[in-house]
């Protein structure tokens, strides 16, 4: 069943229209604006630029491999670089919300919804203490020297995973030394 609403996070509280565009790390997608449901939106709670990791079950069956995997009883796992922190903690992130109804699924990845029209937001509020907001959803938020290691592990197809600007992560170093 389609949302109600949808919602796009940005930095900037002044945007009274969202026109479609491509966006540059997906240069094969036609213009859209871009939003996300309700239940997807922590994804976005997060300075625009900073690399992370995010992660949770799908379902009952996922759980248990999952809080295995991840060593938690959290029911998603967040997860930033330490060099982060003080943007995370300095961030105003503001909310847009929209009518859904002009809005599609986007296949590729789960909670994404796209129009190839403009739109003008019904609101905009400001989303708080970013750190606040995923203690209060009772998410477990990770500061880890590298996001590789759990980059690994959140795509591993046993739940579902976003991986958003990972081109800003620090880089990639051997997991193991080489035998």
């Amino acid at each position: 069943m389609p949302p109600d609403r949808v919602f796009h996070f940005s930095e900037d509280p002044t945007i009274a229209r969202f026109i479609p565009h491509v966006p540059p790390t997906n240069p094969t997608q036609p213009a859209s604006v871009w939003a996300i449901d309700e239940q997807h939106a922590p994804v976005y709670w997060f300075p625009r630029d900073c690399p992370r990791v995010t992660a949770w079950p799908r379902n009952q069956a996922e759980t248990v491999g999952f809080r295995k995997a991840f060593a938690t009883d959290a029911t998603r796992v967040h997860a930033i670089e330490l060099a982060w922190l003080a943007r995370m903690s300095a961030t105003v992130l503001y909310r847009y919300e929209f009518d859904a109804t002009a809005f599609t699924p986007w296949q590729e990845a789960s909670g994404q919804w796209i129009s190839a029209e403009e739109i003008e937001p019904l609101s905009v509020e400001p989303v708080g203490d970013l750190l606040k907001r995923h203690v209060d959803a009772g998410i477990e938020l990770r500061i880890v020297p590298s996001l590789w290691p759990l980059h690994d592990l959140a795509k591993s197809n046993q739940w579902d995973f976003s991986l958003v600007r990972m081109a800003n992560a620090s880089a990639r170093m051997f997991d193991s030394v080489r035998r």
